[in-house]
């Protein structure tokens, strides 16, 4: 299975971050403290994914306090994404509506008010506070672009993927494409970059095409890198949003032709950002102070996705039986929404 997987292309450099074992340590408490992760079975999971090296991977870089607000996101994505992604409220829109609205008061700031913790979801107390902790200082526009990204995350992935999943919808290749990004919260994971590296990219560079076409491309080759090692964990759980599954269907590719050619169009948007790249820093020669380090944040986004991807038990081909029983590692807290009714817990599923 493992021998299956093409190669992708990534001429970037192996790096990780010297702050790893104390964000591992961050991790456990601030989940701990929020309520993100209690279940022994859901922390063993957890502990195993090893998010803390994730972050380390993808944001060398980043000083500690950064890294553990970085990781900090990192966690509380996956874990709202797999509520949404791997158990039944992912075929349910309508039972993560007010969930969903009070995560949209925190971020657009339409709350009425501060209620007790014990009363809001895990998910949206650790919304809040990292919600705190990352805008206090930051720049008026960069903070609209980062809640327009998070806010199109949250609806993108709570409606039009559970939606499709409801009524038995295969999106077509470019709609999927389109939209992958967003239900990644890739470009959440992006924007944090100048959070990180401690720059201010103005609107100007964020419109210039070059500068879409590397963030686009390098947001396709993460989220496609994903499909490609997650394909075998989807295939399980019946998840038809991933990349080499609608190849395989609109094309009637096999499945190791549908990984190659997926491989292939990773190595093309690979191509298309250096091409890009180079343009923007030709382009803007006294903008480079910034841009270095912005294009250097993409770069290690592409290489160390991929090099988690590659060791993590998450996506273990070896292991999928564990995605089997995702009730061992969901926790209702987290968007504090029980279990749905035992006669309608697969409605939608589509195999």
């Amino acid at each position: 299975m493992e021998n299956e997987l093409p190669d992708i292309y990534c001429p970037f450099p192996q790096r990780t971050n010297p702050h790893v074992a104390h964000t591992r340590e961050h991790l456990d408490y601030w989940t701990r403290n929020t309520g993100l992760v209690h279940r022994d079975s859901a922390r063993e999971r957890f502990e195993q994914a090893d998010f803390g090296a994730f972050v380390g991977m993808v944001y060398p870089t980043a000083n500690e306090p950064n890294l553990d607000l970085v990781a900090d996101w990192f966690v509380w994505l996956f874990l709202v994404d797999d509520q949404l992604d791997d158990g039944h409220l992912g075929r349910s829109p309508e039972r993560v509506r007010d969930v969903v609205t009070l995560m949209r008061s925190v971020v657009e700031g339409t709350g009425t008010g501060p209620l007790p913790d014990e009363d809001l979801p895990a998910a949206v107390v650790a919304l809040a506070d990292l919600w705190e902790r990352t805008t206090s200082n930051a720049p008026a526009h960069w903070l609209r672009r980062f809640a327009w990204h998070l806010v199109t995350y949250l609806t993108t992935a709570t409606t039009w993927e559970a939606g499709n999943r409801a009524d038995g919808v295969v999106p077509s290749e470019e709609t999927y494409i389109a939209k992958r990004r967003h239900t990644g919260a890739i470009h959440v994971c992006m924007d944090l970059i100048e959070i990180v590296s401690g720059i201010e990219a103005p609107e100007s560079i964020h419109n210039d095409p070059r500068f879409i076409v590397a963030v686009e491309t390098s947001c396709n080759v993460v989220c496609w890198a994903n499909d490609v090692y997650s394909y075998e964990k989807e295939q399980v759980l019946g998840e038809i949003h991933n990349l080499v599954h609608l190849v395989r269907h609109h094309r009637g590719y096999g499945k190791q032709q549908a990984l190659e050619h997926v491989c292939a169009e990773i190595a093309t948007e690979t191509e298309r950002f250096l091409a890009a790249e180079a343009e923007l820093l030709m382009a803007y020669p006294q903008l480079s102070g910034m841009l270095l380090p912005y294009l250097d944040g993409m770069r290690s986004w592409m290489r160390g996705n991929l090099d988690w991807s590659r060791q993590t038990p998450r996506y273990n081909p070896a292991d999928v039986s564990q995605y089997k029983a995702p009730e061992q590692y969901l926790e209702a807290t987290v968007l504090g929404i029980g279990p749905e009714p035992a006669d309608c817990g697969a409605e939608g599923r589509v195999d």
